[in-house]
């Protein structure tokens, strides 16, 4: 069972799940999301460069908050790339600070809550690095890693740099990412797969095909045999793995 919604946080999105027990294949997104777990507490989710095969036990509750691409490292702390395909507990990261929050949130953590924790550290960072949403937004809209460089105003090398830092990878990742993304969530309203690949800007279905396999482990038609509607989180059954 997953339920989501948009948080008080611009841009961040509030979910929850009952685990059935089964693994879930969580697809990559160039987010970092920080996590309540009625097993594990509290825990930060790094940005995945190929899909995650949750391993929750059955009647474990999640609750999580989904920060937009490029803000995690402003609340979290660290950049993004020390996090990258990796789960570790909050005080990993903030040490005493986590206690004191886990024990301000209590046993059954709100998101209103989980919200308000991201948006005060948001806010003593002094805000997201403007950079990330307006390179997340060039990529995720198909534009060039060139053109995006030239438009933000950096070179290649700088530009893959502050990626690293803000995404936990590079530019042209990222690019794929959000890229496969929008031929997933395309797919799932019955677009055929060869009219997905050219409108979300693929050669052609092959190269989407094997774009999704490498990104998400299983072809696009596994992910749509396990199809949720739920583009957005990038959730689905194990199909086909």
């Amino acid at each position: 069972m997953y339920r989501e919604r948009p948080a008080a946080l611009r841009g961040a999105v509030l979910w929850t799940s009952l685990s059935g027990g089964a693994p879930v294949r969580v697809l990559p997104d160039g987010c970092l999301d920080l996590l309540w777990s009625s097993r594990s507490g509290l825990l930060v989710a790094g940005p995945d460069r190929t899909a995650y095969l949750t391993g929750s036990a059955r009647g474990e509750r999640w609750l999580g908050l989904r920060l937009p691409p490029g803000v995690g490292p402003a609340v979290l702390g660290v950049p993004a790339d020390e996090l990258r395909d990796r789960r570790v507990p909050l005080d990993a990261l903030w040490g005493r600070a986590a206690t004191e929050v886990a024990e301000r949130l209590g046993d059954r953590p709100t998101g209103a809550g989980l919200t308000a924790v991201a948006a005060a550290r948001l806010a003593a960072a002094g805000g997201p690095d403007p950079l990330g949403a307006r390179v997340a937004a060039l990529l995720a809209a198909g534009a060039t890693v060139t053109a995006t460089a030239a438009e933000v105003g950096l070179g290649p090398r700088a530009l893959h740099r502050r990626s690293q830092a803000l995404f936990g990878y590079g530019p042209k990742t990222l690019a794929r990412i959000l890229r496969m993304r929008r031929a997933v969530a395309l797919a799932g309203t019955g677009v055929p797969l060869a009219e997905v690949a050219v409108r979300a800007g693929y050669a052609d279905q092959a190269h989407l095909t094997r774009d999704v396999r490498e990104l998400a482990g299983v072809p696009p038609t596994g992910l749509l045999s396990g199809w949720s509607g739920r583009p957005a989180a990038g959730q689905f059954p194990p199909s086909g793995a």
